[in-house]
């Protein structure tokens, strides 16, 4: 049978995305820092951008701030504003499935929030701090030479990142000579830097120690697997010791850190930035939304490129230039006040089916997904699922991201729905109330929640015991000492 190649005619339906629709779905996703950082590139590159401290009234938020001029010297500017509008239903019709829309807060001025961000200084890093203990010790030119050889390869966890044989022939020296200065290096702070392994960082830890415990150094050296898993009787019975001074020196091994240069080589303060803010109107018992505006300036076309558009005199390849940048700026400002609108619509009715819970906490948080808001806002899910991804909202109960308020639920045998956090809450309570020398199995976690009325299996229990970081019942076990903390290791 012989091969032959064809060409056939196939009828295919495809959507393609506009550069215009893709910039309006990247925007909608977009966390509220970065997008700033995305508008100030912008009005670099478009002259025809700039910022307007003028404030709309909310309903006029999906507009934005298209000019209302009409005057004789803006009919080309408003011959564009319509040629862009009839592309607008492939905007509308892909975010919306139809057109029915359902603060008080003071951002600190410029000034202040230059003077906070600039109070916070750059944290020393660890090879900084490294190098300032090696150029101050009463080391030798050489072996400091050595010593920045070897402190350039220690990672940011602290460990050596390369054998010490390849750090000695990259310095240039005998290996004994990389063995003197590694043992230096190892006694500056924080204990347990230039380890080569966990076991060796450990033991660093314990030397340095004022007051170690005397069988942590020979559980670390021999036993260390076995620790990892708890096996406490094992240990024991291989140290001819109790399980309860194993743990007495587990609990000790707990307090040592497994990555001690991770202490520097990262900023220590995470700033959250939130995208609205929530207030309460106690006289009309109702909550209103507001945009953080400070991060998210507003947008206007310049009325000097607008004149020059109209300006008979204008030579036509500035005219031209205008013209895209015109359009590029519309689009833009277009797809701000989409990002805006939809999450104003998302927002609005999240604290509608939320309102319990910021009015009486956490028990009161209601089950809600997504496809619930898409169908009340005209989204598709998708849509509220891009448009609540990294975005946060601040409330009288705190900073909470918007993805928060979208949870599963379980049903108790009353038929009442209980929200995934408030049992994750019960379950951590539970936990927190048991017998530390008998800790509660996850069937026995289950037992008791069905005597509560909430049905949940085994499996279930041990996923949100998991969600949480709660060890099992065999890890968080104590040997006659109360202090549960040795499950951290």
């Amino acid at each position: 049978m012989a091969l032959t190649l064809q060409q056939l005619a196939r009828p295919e339906q495809r959507m393609v995305l506009s550069p215009q629709m893709q910039q309006a779905i990247f925007l909608l996703q977009v966390p509220l820092q970065e997008l700033r950082t995305i508008i100030q590139q912008e009005m670099v590159q478009n002259p025809l951008l700039e910022e307007t401290m003028e404030q709309l009234k909310p309903e006029s938020e999906a507009a934005e701030e298209l000019p209302a001029e009409n005057g004789p010297e803006e009919l080309e500017f408003e011959a564009e504003i319509d040629r862009l509008a009839a592309m607008d239903e492939e905007w509308k019709e892909y975010f919306f499935q139809d057109h029915t829309a359902p603060g008080r807060y003071q951002a600190p001025d410029e000034e202040t929030q230059r003077f906070l961000e600039e109070s916070i200084t750059r944290s020393e890093s660890l090879t900084e701090h490294l190098l300032t203990q090696l150029n101050t010790s009463p080391a030798t030119e050489r072996q400091k030479d050595i010593g920045e050889v070897i402190i350039g390869d220690i990672d940011p966890n602290g460990y050596l990142g390369e054998p010490l044989e390849e750090i000695a022939r990259q310095a240039g020296a005998e290996i004994g000579e990389a063995e003197a200065v590694l043992s230096l290096v190892q006694n500056f702070h924080p204990p347990g830097v230039g380890a080569r392994d966990l076991k060796e960082c450990l033991l660093l830890q314990v030397r340095a120690h004022p007051r170690p415990d005397p069988l942590a150094a020979e559980i670390i050296r021999c036993c260390l697997e076995d620790l990892g898993a708890h096996r406490y009787p094992q240990i024991a019975r291989d140290l001819s010791t109790t399980p309860e001074r194993v743990q007495r020196a587990a609990e000790f091994i707990a307090t040592l850190d497994p990555k001690p240069g991770m202490i520097y080589d990262r900023d220590l303060t995470t700033f959250i930035t939130p995208d609205l803010f929530l207030e309460k109107d106690e006289e009309e018992d109702e909550y209103r939304i507001a945009f953080n505006r400070d991060y998210n300036p507003r947008l206007r076309i310049s009325r000097r490129y607008r004149q020059l558009l109209a300006n008979p005199d204008t030579p036509e390849k500035t005219r031209e230039y205008i013209r895209d940048k015109l359009r590029a700026g519309l689009w833009l400002i277009r797809n701000i006040g989409l990002r805006r609108q939809t999450l104003r619509r998302i927002a609005e009715e999240i604290v509608r089916r939320q309102k319990d819970f910021f009015d009486r906490g956490l028990a009161h948080l209601h089950p809600l997904k997504m496809t619930e808001v898409a169908e009340v806002v005209g989204i598709h899910e998708s849509t509220v699922s891009r448009a609540v991804a990294n975005k946060y909202l601040q409330s009288p109960r705190g900073v909470f991201p918007l993805r928060f308020f979208f949870t599963g639920s379980t049903t108790t045998a009353g038929g009442k729905e209980i929200a995934a956090p408030h049992l994750k809450k019960i379950l951590e309570e539970l936990i927190g109330e048991e017998d530390s020398q008998n800790p509660l199995s996850d069937q026995e976690i289950a037992e008791q929640l069905s005597e509560q009325g909430i049905k949940l299996a085994r499996r279930t229990v041990a996923k949100y015991r998991n969600a949480l970081n709660i060890p099992p019942a065999h890890r968080r076990k104590s040997w006659g000492v109360g202090n549960r903390e040795s499950h951290l290791l």
